[in-house]
């Protein structure tokens, strides 16, 4: 599968931006779908990730109730929704992908299909 991701930008402290990744290739709905977070100099981050067809989710604290992550499996198409954005949120986030099944991977090493990145900037 091929990922691309996109949606990134410049925003406020408090602002939302919604990230998209479009994927293409072997049947979207049979990937666990997850974004990933990484600022210069620090490793990759797990953000969130989302089951293959029922939606059920899973988050790092320090985004719970700001970020919301959703697919739809018709359009190829996994979302992440970022509300209240803070500082620290800035980073290039990537979306992954993997077969295993499991939502509550969260080591980048256990996501075999990376979109190329799109860069958050959220501004104090």
């Amino acid at each position: 599968v091929q990922l691309q991701a996109f949606g990134g930008g410049l925003v406020q402290a408090g602002g939302s931006l919604r990230l998209s990744c479009v994927a293409s290739g072997r049947t979207f709905s049979s990937y666990t779908m997850g974004w990933f977070r990484q600022d210069p100099g620090k490793e990759r981050e797990f953000v969130a990730s989302i089951s293959r067809s029922t939606g059920s989710t899973y988050y790092t604290d320090s985004v719970k109730g700001r970020i919301t992550i959703s697919r739809n499996n018709a359009e190829n198409t996994v979302y992440l929704q970022m509300n209240s954005l803070k500082p620290e949120d800035s980073a290039v986030y990537y979306c992954a992908a993997h077969l295993r099944g499991s939502y509550y991977y969260t080591s980048p090493a256990d996501y075999d299909y990376w979109g190329q990145g799109t860069e958050v900037t959220v501004s104090s």
